[in-house]
């Protein structure tokens, strides 16, 4: 990989934000993005885990959400790729919004005062 090639994905910017509500593109669940990592950043053994066809690339950013299905509430870790905008307007009902995020304001979560990094 070529320096400028490091630089550009160094450069590159997360297309969703802190306390956007989003959905996955493939399964049936939404979330709060809580952190981002810039590019993959979890274990090799998760991402196997991952059905081939539809494994996402590691060179993007990585979200991890409040989220939460029809059955349960838990965090996911979620490519950019397999990301869409959650334009629902529903709140999530994630035992943990509260302990990160003050009520939704025009559809996103505002992060609490001393929790943003």
């Amino acid at each position: 990989m070529t320096a400028d090639q490091k630089a550009g994905r160094a450069m590159r910017q997360a297309k969703f934000r802190i306390g956007e509500v989003v959905r996955h593109r493939f399964f049936e669940f939404r979330g709060v993005i809580f952190d981002v990592d810039p590019e993959f950043n979890n274990t090799e053994e998760w991402y196997e885990s991952i059905p081939a066809e539809i494994r996402p690339r590691k060179d993007q950013p990585f979200y991890h959400l409040l989220a939460e299905n029809e059955k349960t509430t838990y965090i996911a870790y979620v490519s950019e790729q397999n990301l869409l905008v959650d334009e629902t307007g529903e709140p999530i009902n994630h035992p943990m919004i509260e302990e990160l995020f003050e009520s939704p304001a025009t559809g996103r979560y505002r992060p609490r005062r001393g929790m943003a990094n």
